[in-house]
């Protein structure tokens, strides 16, 4: 069965089973309806997902894994804060009349630093280290910036990705300060393993590990329930995951640049109201 399915089902029983709850304090996110907006919580939660064995993707919920992979693309490849870049209205609810996020995720991936060797963005960065100095540990982006954050309309939830190379193999570890398990767990773990792959295929490494670090791990009120039945749904082998082998720049890429083969899932939609 999904190893995916594994670490989100153990996950969750660990957060509804020893988590706390924040309802005796003040919360910022709120329902449509205006009701605060409230969580159990498990603080720390590290995850680790090997792409050598499988691709992490749900099957007791299905992963829209094309959407996933178009914004990771449009936050990573084409570094853009505005959603009319984007294919899906997952970011709908945080942009301001023109389309813009403000300076938030691709932004900041986009802004050009400077280095001895010349100038480049966070993205060109990896890419070049990773081909010229894979022995570096110096290799990660950063888009919590703190100078920024008064013009972000969201702060960022996954904010950090570090490269390290061992041997032949790419392996790196996602941060994220907070995370919605039931809306985005899944989302963010498939998007980043597709961008591990993607690297490691143009700077000639295989992908190895993803580990997830979430700072704060959540279930919100009204999901609980959704959560309890998600967990109790049958499951399925993880489905396999083809790449385009034909692609050397990472600015080739695309959504169909990924094939899924035999993906069973739990095909149940679900109406899951997202906080603000």
């Amino acid at each position: 069965m999904s190893r995916a399915d594994d670490i989100f089902i153990a996950n969750m029983h660990e957060i509804l089973e020893h988590g706390v709850w924040d309802t005796d304090r003040e919360v910022r996110p709120r329902w449509s309806d205006g009701t605060p907006a409230h969580t159990i919580k498990k603080f720390g939660i590290v995850n680790r997902y090997d792409l050598k064995e499988e691709f992490p993707l749900l099957t007791i919920r299905r992963t829209a894994f094309k959407s996933c992979l178009d914004e990771i693309l449009w936050i990573w490849q084409k570094k853009s804060n505005n959603v009319r870049d984007l294919h899906s209205r997952i970011w709908d609810k945080w942009t301001d009349e023109n389309g813009s996020i403000g300076k938030a995720y691709g932004y900041q991936l986009g802004v050009k630093h400077k280095y001895k060797e010349g100038e480049f963005d966070q993205v060109d960065r990896v890419l070049y280290d990773l081909k010229h100095n894979p022995a570096s540990r110096r290799i990660l982006t950063n888009i919590y910036t703190f100078a920024d954050l008064h013009e972000m309309n969201l702060y960022p939830c996954a904010y950090s990705m570090t490269f390290n190379v061992s041997g032949d193999t790419l392996n790196a570890i996602l941060n994220q300060r907070s995370a919605d398990m039931l809306t985005a767990n899944n989302w963010n773990v498939a998007q980043y393993a597709a961008l591990l792959m993607m690297i490691a295929q143009v700077t000639g490494f295989k992908a190895g590990e993803l580990v997830h670090v979430i700072a704060d791990a959540h279930i919100y009120d009204r999901h609980v329930d959704m959560v309890k039945e998600i967990m109790e749904m049958p499951r399925y082998p993880a489905p396999a995951v083809e790449i385009d082998k034909s692609v050397t720049s990472f600015y080739d890429f695309t959504v169909d640049s990924f094939r899924l083969i035999d993906y069973k899932c739990n095909t149940k939609k679900y109406d899951i109201p997202v906080a603000e």
